[in-house]
């Protein structure tokens, strides 16, 4: 085995060991759900018996996560920095597990509109916590105040906009791969029109 492999072994037996106790299981809860024997399991964690892929399939399954999550090495990609988009006052993360996904941290200062024909629609789904202050979500011609650490999630299908209520707020919102796409063709035209944010 090269030490890139014990490396490996290693970060697997601990990873199996951290996810177990995050669940607030015992050796004999984990083992009785990945239908191992307690001091297989113990083995396992400790280093004391093979790593075997058949067992690694049934574990990672046992503690909801997937093998290749399970296995994965590469730590270098770790994502610290945000992109800052300065022409619509936005933080874009990347996700890295899913290239599609963007995360977006935003300051909001106006009101949405309230007339649905100022609104946008696109394909897609999206997710948003309000970090602090009070935002207010159109969508279609219902209303929806989301106050400090509350969360929305919806289909970006139906016209929407979020804006501001009572002062500036701040949320980070989650788009998939659509709706991502919506919000740059739209900034897109606004820059075109010259109209903001």
């Amino acid at each position: 085995m090269t030490q890139k492999d014990e490396e490996l072994d290693g970060l697997v037996r601990k990873r199996i060991r951290a996810l177990r106790v995050a669940q607030g299981w015992s050796l004999e809860e984990l083992a009785a759900r990945a239908n191992l024997s307690q001091s297989s399991l113990s083995r396992i964690e400790n280093g004391r018996r093979r790593l075997a892929l058949d067992q690694l399939v049934v574990l990672a399954r046992a503690l909801d996560t997937t093998l290749d999550q399970l296995v994965e090495t590469a730590a270098d990609d770790v994502v610290t920095s945000p992109m800052i988009d300065g022409a619509h006052g936005l933080m874009r993360w990347s996700i890295k597990g899913d290239p599609g996904m963007s995360v977006v941290r935003q300051r909001m200062t106006e009101p949405p509109p309230d007339n649905p024909a100022r609104m946008r629609a696109h394909a897609g789904r999206e997710w948003l916590v309000v970090l602090s202050g009070t935002a207010v979500l159109m969508l279609g011609h219902r209303r929806f105040r989301i106050e400090t650490n509350q969360a929305a999630e919806f289909p970006t299908m139906m016209p929407h906009a979020i804006g501001a209520e009572g002062g500036p707020c701040e949320i980070l919102g989650i788009f998939d791969r659509d709706a991502r796409r919506g919000h740059q063709r739209e900034n897109g035209d606004r820059d075109a029109q010259g109209a903001g944010g």
